[in-house]
């Protein structure tokens, strides 16, 4: 069965950062401020990790990782929700694109995604699914690869897994109507690498986040993105 799909992960991917060492201490601080009005943040960031951790458990299937995060968040921080998401929103189109300066988007980015669109395939960006759209797509436009008709964009909105779980990529392919064998996932942790257990091929890019532990499968191939162009081509060949 050749390959139809490509997933491609963006933070660490198309984005040269440690999302959990260098973005998240940035932005964990901008939201504190911009919450601070309505949510002191002694009460504020235990509510948000515990939403975080809400979403990272949240593997049964039954509600959206937006949903998982509202039930943990909200009953933790004595405001509606009527009231906060409208702020959550307004800082995610104000002041979360001041984060572009601790990004670095990889050169190589856009043109394999073009590449990728070229040669027919499905294209799939398969980010881990903490962040709204709106987040998600900022981060899209930091890298320069926001402006393609991609197949599926994994938000928290439209997603009930997280990586490395398996439900986060049988719920993309079913999506797609792919089984594993017709996909690449292309990454640059262990939890993208974990699409190979499903039975998907996988294609390493290492980064500031990609640790030395040994990958259980390992992956199929790995390199840099500029080498990844001519493993898209022989497997459409295939």
């Amino acid at each position: 069965m050749s390959i139809q799909a490509i997933l491609f992960d963006l933070d660490g991917t198309f984005l040269e950062f440690d999302m959990v060492q260098e973005l998240f201490p940035h932005y964990l601080r901008a939201l504190t401020e911009w919450m601070s009005p309505y949510v002191p943040p002694e009460r504020f960031v235990p509510a948000l990790y515990a939403g975080t951790e809400a979403i990272t458990h949240n593997d049964d299937g039954r509600q959206t990782n937006a949903e998982a995060f509202a039930a943990a968040f909200f009953a933790r921080v004595e405001q509606p929700r009527e009231l906060l998401e409208p702020v959550f929103e307004a800082f995610y189109r104000e002041a979360f694109p001041a984060l572009q300066h601790l990004a670095r988007p990889r050169p190589a980015a856009r043109r394999i995604v073009e590449r990728a669109f070229a040669l027919g395939y499905e294209v799939v960006i398969a980010t881990n699914p903490y962040f709204p759209a709106s987040a998600t797509l900022e981060r899209l436009r930091w890298a320069n690869v926001a402006d393609f008709p991609y197949h599926h964009i994994t938000t928290y909105e439209n997603s009930r897994a997280v990586k490395p779980t398996p439900r986060y990529y049988y719920d993309i392919l079913e999506l797609l109507g792919r089984g594993p064998a017709e996909a690449l996932m292309v990454g640059d942790e262990a939890m993208d690498m974990a699409a190979g257990a499903l039975g998907c091929l996988t294609y390493l890019v290492k980064s500031p986040a990609t640790t030395a532990e040994a990958f259980n499968p390992p992956p199929t191939f790995q390199g840099d993105l500029e080498a990844l162009e001519e493993v898209l081509v022989k497997l459409r060949a295939q």
